[in-house]
């Protein structure tokens, strides 16, 4: 009868766990830490822009993760990596006489770089920007922020708006400049362009 009641518990046991991994599903139980986790800011972002629906929220990003969390940057070349720092130190200092010109160019720049590590073209930029938000979810604001100043609708901005923006957009720069494509979706803030020999900030470019 102890054996009989012993088997009966088992199965009890038993059914209740499946029951509840199906109730679940494949990840659902840390499915939110794991996506707040590796969103960081981009994850309140959405959430906010879904008026505070977490649900929604978790199903776009999980769909970005879906479509691009497999991609690989591939390594900048030495000659390509030169060419770009020397032209982003160039706008920097443009920017003290033409700050909306050069915040323009940066928004371009920082596309070409994108495109030429491996991650969707500047023609398709919401498409690129989802990508680069599951590598580089703590960067990825600045390039939202310098591609709205760069638009049309910041034509109105003022010069410390745009000052802002080209800062920002600069933190996504480095990381795609200076990262080893292992090293992508591993940032955290205050690791950027720490690489001795590449300067990114000119004297007296006031960005």
């Amino acid at each position: 009868m102890t054996t009989v009641l012993i088997v009966v518990a088992l199965i009890v046991v038993f059914v209740i766990i499946v029951a509840a991994v199906l109730y679940l599903g494949p990840g659902r139980g840390s499915g939110r830490t794991g996506l707040k986790r590796r969103f960081g800011p981009e994850y309140e972002r959405v959430v906010a822009r879904h008026d505070g629906d977490t649900k929604a929220a978790e199903r776009e990003l999980g769909e970005r993760v879906r479509r691009h969390g497999d991609l690989r940057p591939e390594p900048l070349s030495a000659e390509s990596r030169e060419q770009y720092v020397a032209h982003w130190a160039g706008l920097q200092e443009r920017f003290v006489d033409a700050p909306q010109e050069a915040v323009a160019e940066a928004d371009q720049l920082v596309a070409r770089v994108a495109a030429e590590r491996g991650y969707p073209d500047g023609t398709r930029y919401d498409e690129q920007l989802d990508a680069l938000s599951v590598h580089y979810a703590h960067e990825v604001d600045g390039y939202r922020r310098v591609h709205q100043a760069a638009s049309q609708d910041g034509r109105s901005a003022s010069t410390e708006e745009l000052r802002e923006a080209m800062v920002g957009a600069r933190e996504l720069f480095e990381r795609l400049i200076l990262a080893r494509p292992e090293e992508s979706g591993k940032h955290r803030p205050g690791n950027a362009g720490r690489n001795r020999n590449l300067s990114l900030r000119p004297k007296g470019s006031g960005v």
